[in-house]
């Protein structure tokens, strides 16, 4: 049962938890109050900054309580009842310690704190007890109870729990620590040298799993990553902006956090291709057409090489010069770091002839004669260095240079789809388009390595071409990744067909595919409507199992001729309710749906606002949630792009407690049937 009120365990919690806030205070004083001292100006100063950030992960919320959960656990082996040898565990965002060093509130990420998420009657995992625990605001205001070497009771969801997931939600994005089911804590336990890739439906919590695994790793790996570091890929800046603050409320402070474009974003981006263009440029085939153009550079040796130093003048032939750069080639190294070994290798040769002449020679010697203007000279002309912005641009100008790339990999048709109109005065006014960013970037990282990091989470990966994945995964270099995705909300041209081939271009093929089917966040209406497009868009993928108690709302308003008018009555009706409400329309008529809200006088904003009415073009709602959507003319959206039942499918599921679709021209037919009412799913306090 739920206990409230003045029940004197709810005071004890109480008094645990202003206990706990004030040695929270205690430990962050204790930091500020720390004077860094290094061994120099560079040690003092990494010092600061390390206490700084440790500073700035201990600050208190006082609107988030500090622990939300609790475990009475025994050793294996105790006695169903044990008088002693009972631990207590409060679990929460972060360890908070007295001054005795013993642990008021244990990190949700600590192998103790498993067992909260993942103990069952049938294996409790040694918890006598598992207690959740009700707050407003901050303050605890009821626990619930479960027992769970008590067989005689049966299974029952916690209301606790329940009110948890589908409480209303207004701002970004907040953590799911309180409510992680055992199936997305599997995800989030992973270890730190295992890929996972997602295969999550809409409200599965997909990408909240791979932030709080981005954070568990940071915690369980601290060491490693705080060499190597962790980023995180989202598609678009209003999605990051959403996320932003889920990892800083876990005390996570130093992930950075980009979309692929600033990913690559090394030219600027000034024009658009045409879909059949961008997905062309995309296809990894091109990794293969920038490696034959950049290696196409190096030229056959045809003359002797001579170097002179004192009275002697030494040679080099043609066919050693030609033996030095086939091995180099084979080895792997990438162009430029091949061609500054050249030098080295030619001096070394010449070395090899001055001791055999019974001159006295050292490594001294033959880095003077790798430096020496004739070596350098040669070096140049047969193998010259390259930009990687200029060499792609050559490539997209240049109809000989492509020719010779693309010969066998490319049709005619296709290199002729490749090439800009005209060719291209100069990098800084070149017409280069996103998809020509990450092709720059494949040239880079063939010239030359790509650092990368500890750990990639990459969202909505199936969105992505296979240039990006190569992009990505040369960020993650060694490293692993959180693949989070979902085949069915693929929306752009060359969105990938499967994750095996996602992975493929990621070279991760042994990484592990997890499927969440759970819905906890999307209502069953919602869902059951969403879904009828399934057929249709992704045949093979099932539609997310809606487990909310509240089925939530649906309703399909016709205009009747006045679109403006009807929206304008359906957004201040909606906007009374209580929760964030999310106005979605075609990306050509977000203005037409602001004059109406301005009209009904609906306060709004656009995306990043942070105003509770927010207008969202359709192309940038995927990975956002609001508590109520209202969609403006689906069939607007889905004329809009090839893809746009996909793209409606992710509108549609951006609703958390209900869904409102208002219509002028008729709708798509897959959704033009009865609506059906599923019931409320029952519940018992445990």
């Amino acid at each position: 049962m739920t206990v409230s009120g003045t029940d004197p365990t709810l005071e004890a919690e109480r008094e645990h938890l202003r206990r706990a806030r004030a040695d929270l205070r205690a430990m962050r004083e204790h930091t500020l109050s720390l004077d860094a001292q290094g061994g120099d100006h560079v040690s003092t100063e990494y010092l600061k900054a390390a206490l700084y950030r440790r500073a700035k992960a201990l600050e208190d919320d006082p609107s988030l309580p500090l622990f939300f959960g609790r475990i009475d656990r025994v050793e294996a082996g105790a006695p169903d009842a044990p008088a002693e040898g009972q631990e207590t565990f409060h679990i929460g965002r972060r360890h908070v310690m007295d001054g005795n060093g013993d642990p008021m509130v244990v990190d949700w990420r600590a192998d103790v704190s498993r067992a909260f998420y993942r103990a069952t009657r049938a294996d409790p995992m040694g918890v006598v007890l598992r207690r959740r625990y009700g707050f407003a605001d901050g303050d605890l205001t009821s626990f619930e109870d479960e027992h769970l070497l008590d067989t005689s009771e049966a299974d029952i969801t916690s209301r606790i729990l329940t009110e948890e997931i589908e409480r209303p939600r207004v701002g970004p994005m907040r953590d799911i620590v309180a409510t992680i089911q055992p199936e997305q804590d599997e995800v989030v336990r992973s270890g730190l040298d295992r890929t996972v890739c997602v295969q999550g439906a809409p409200g599965t919590g997909k990408t909240a799993v791979g932030l709080h695994r981005a954070a568990y790793l940071l915690h369980t790996y601290r060491n490693r990553l705080a060499r190597s570091g962790v980023l995180v890929i989202g598609p678009n800046q209003a999605f990051l902006h959403y996320i932003a603050q889920v990892l800083p409320t876990l005390g996570e402070v130093d992930v950075r956090q980009v979309t692929v474009a600033e990913l690559v974003g090394s030219v600027p981006v000034r024009a658009a291709d045409v879909p059949a263009a961008a997905a062309l440029k995309g296809d990894a085939r091109m990794a293969e057409v920038i490696r034959r153009a950049i290696w196409s550079h190096v030229a056959e040796p045809a003359e002797t090489l001579y170097v002179s130093r004192g009275t002697r003048r030494w040679r080099v032939p043609v066919h050693e010069v030609a033996e030095a750069i086939a091995v180099l080639r084979e080895r792997g190294d990438g162009y430029a770091t091949a061609r500054s070994l050249l030098g080295q290798r030619l001096a070394h040769r010449i070395l090899l002839r001055m001791e055999a002449a019974g001159e006295i020679t050292d490594d001294r010697v033959q880095n003077a004669v790798a430096r020496s203007r004739p070596v350098k000279q040669y070096v140049d002309q047969l193998w010259p260095p390259l930009d990687p912005v200029k060499l792609v641009m050559r490539l997209l100008g240049d109809p000989d240079l492509l020719a010779t790339a693309a010969d066998g990999v490319l049709s005619g048709d296709e290199r002729d789809l490749l090439l800009w109109a005209k060719p291209a005065r100069g990098p800084k006014t070149a017409p280069w388009s996103q998809a020509d960013a990450v092709l720059v970037d494949e040239a880079t990282a063939l010239l030359e390595r790509v650092p990368g990091v500890g750990h990639v989470v990459l969202d909505e990966a199936q969105d992505l071409s296979p240039m990006e994945l190569r992009a990505v995964a040369r960020r993650a270099g060694s490293g692993s990744l959180t693949v989070l995705g979902d085949i069915a909300q693929g929306t752009t041209p060359w969105a990938t067909p499967s994750w095996p081939d996602a992975l493929r271009h990621l070279g991760r093929d042994d990484a592990h595919l997890e499927v969440l089917r759970k819905g906890y966040r999307v209502p069953a209406a919602v869902v059951g409507f969403a879904a009828r497009l399934l057929p249709l868009i992704a045949p093979g993928i099932a539609p997310p199992e809606a487990v909310r108690s509240n089925p939530g709302r649906l309703d399909i308003m016709a205009a009747d001729g006045d679109l403006p008018a009807a929206l304008a009555w359906v957004a201040a009706d909606v906007a009374g309710r209580i929760g964030s409400v999310g106005v979605v329309a075609a990306d050509d008529t977000v203005d037409d749906a602001a004059a109406a809200l301005t009209a009904a006088g609906v306060e709004h904003g656009r995306l990043a606002d942070d105003l509770r009415v927010t207008l969202v073009p359709a192309t940038l709602a995927k990975g956002l949630e609001y508590d109520h959507v209202i969609v403006v003319e689906p069939a607007r959206i889905v004329a809009a792009e090839p893809s746009g039942l996909r793209r409606l499918y992710v509108v549609l599921t951006r609703a958390v407690s209900s869904l409102t679709v208002v219509h002028d021209a008729a709708l798509p037919e897959p959704l033009s049937g009865p609506v059906s009412r599923p019931e409320p799913v029952a519940h018992q306090d445990v």
